[in-house]
């Protein structure tokens, strides 16, 4: 009888604890670091390095289908750009300390920086000097689920950038 009872009240111990990591996981996908409700409604860190014709940062504001792209994200979240122009080296390692939100510059699929960055999917095609086909993609924080599921939702609803 009294192992019955163990049995019973172990089922019902890990019932319970089901049911609470259920409820616990409602939160997917999630940012440990806060990015997307941070963001929305604040500011957007974006990063960005100088690669004609994607980007363009010789100006005083950053110019180029990838710099109205972010600003068009930015918008759908009800949040300003703050705009850090440089190498990409720099600002990789910048978003993966946290202090970027986003990096922009003509990245492709087959960027070198996958150690340090998240990338979204390809949303747009062009054509290099070489005639190869690239495919662009942009940089985000590693492990800032949300955030990225918002700008890939938002990729995915636009037409081509560059």
């Amino acid at each position: 009888m009294l192992a019955k009872l163990r049995t019973r009240a172990g089922a019902l111990a890990l019932a319970v604890l089901l049911s609470l990591a259920c409820v616990s996981c409602s939160g997917f996908p999630a940012d440990p670091d806060g990015t997307l409700e941070r963001v929305s409604g604040g500011t957007l860190r974006v990063g960005v390095s100088h690669a004609p014709p994607a980007t363009d940062i010789r100006g005083s504001e950053p110019a180029g289908p990838e710099a109205d792209l972010v600003r068009e994200f930015a918008a759908s979240l009800d949040a300003q750009v703050a705009w850090t122009p440089g190498g990409e080296e720099f600002l990789m390692e910048a978003l993966k300390q946290g202090d970027l939100d986003l990096v922009i510059g003509g990245l492709t699929d087959s960027t070198p920086w996958t150690d340090k960055a998240a990338l979204t999917r390809p949303y747009a095609e062009s054509t290099s000097p070489w005639g190869e086909t690239q495919k662009h993609v942009l940089a985000a924080p590693m492990g800032e689920n949300a955030f990225l599921v918002a700008l890939e939702e938002f990729l995915s609803g636009r037409e081509e950038a560059p």
